[in-house]
């Protein structure tokens, strides 16, 4: 008698359990979009954010006599490219499994952030000298004047 009162619980329990599975599929089909979509659209954003700066200091170097960056000139953006990267792995890191993204793309838009981050640097380093000896006197680039007059 006891094995009979369990079977209709446990009969009840699967069906109970199969017909919510039946109910509940078609809003969870709803769902999984509206969250697909929603991580997309973020990405989205914050990868068009950075690929904006991205051009920005292409059309810089190109503008450039040497088509190369200016240091003074691109040590902002490249800060700005930084931070855009940074927004960016921030976003991938706190919803990589509720966005599905996956490892290798975290990263590789981590090893980006560490370059634009060192390049920037460099940049800004190199704009902070360029500075120092405009104001100490002498020219862009750390050359010394040379003598004027007669020899």
């Amino acid at each position: 008698m006891l094995l009979r009162s369990r079977r209709p619980r446990v009969s009840r329990i699967l069906f109970a359990a199969t017909l919510a599975a039946f109910v509940l599929s078609p809003c969870l089909a709803i769902l999984a979009p509206a969250v697909a979509g929603e991580c997309s659209d973020d990405i989205a954003n914050l990868s068009k954010k950075r690929q904006e700066i991205i051009d920005d200091l292409n059309r810089l170097a190109m503008n450039s006599p040497n088509h190369q960056l200016d240091p003074a000139v691109s040590c902002p953006k490249l800060r700005e490219l930084a931070e855009a990267e940074t927004q960016l792995v921030a976003y991938l890191q706190k919803n990589k499994d509720w966005c599905m993204v996956p490892d290798e793309a975290i990263t590789n838009i981590t090893m980006s952030l560490g370059r634009s981050k060192m390049v920037a640097g460099r940049a800004c380093q190199i704009a902070e000298q360029i500075k120092k000896n405009q104001e100490a006197g002498g020219l862009e680039g750390g050359a010394q004047k040379l003598p004027s007059g007669p020899l």
